[in-house]
């Protein structure tokens, strides 16, 4: 896998800004007072969480492919901190997951496959080679 060269900090952020100037990749209205998940206590404090959230999802398709939303909401929980009790582990929200992977699926960077035994998205050609070209990218400044 030619996006294991580059760090995974630095891909997720350019393949964020790479993201944000193809049409059809954009917050929807509600996704300026939501919180990403039951375990977070308040929304992101970052404007274009969307674009972020939506290369990680990217590079999770990539990486775990065939892939869906319940397994994808997994991957972006997260502990909560309920005082003085134990703290519990909660999903990451499923509406965020599954409107971004409309998105992408729109734009052509993840299709749907419906095999017997795993269904779910995975990376298009059009979606392997957006990620491979921003990781070739990367890994050439280093």
């Amino acid at each position: 896998m030619a996006i294991d060269n580059a760090p995974i900090d630095k891909l997720i952020e350019k393949t964020a800004s790479e993201l944000k100037k193809i049409e059809g990749i954009e917050a929807p209205e509600w996704a300026k007072f939501v919180k990403t998940g039951a375990h977070k206590e308040r929304r992101p404090v970052d404007r274009d969480w969307w674009y972020t959230r939506s290369a990680a999802i990217l590079r999770k398709v990539y990486k775990l492919g065939p892939i869906g939303t319940s397994k994808l909401r997994v991957k972006f929980g997260g502990n909560k901190s309920r005082g003085h009790k134990p703290s519990k582990f909660y999903k990451g929200s499923g509406n965020i997951i599954r409107t971004i992977l409309q998105q992408l699926e729109t734009a052509g960077f993840v299709k749907q496959t419906k095999k017997e035994a795993h269904h779910g998205r995975v990376l298009s050609p059009k979606g392997q080679s957006f990620l491979n070209s921003i990781s070739k990218e990367l890994s050439k400044k280093e």
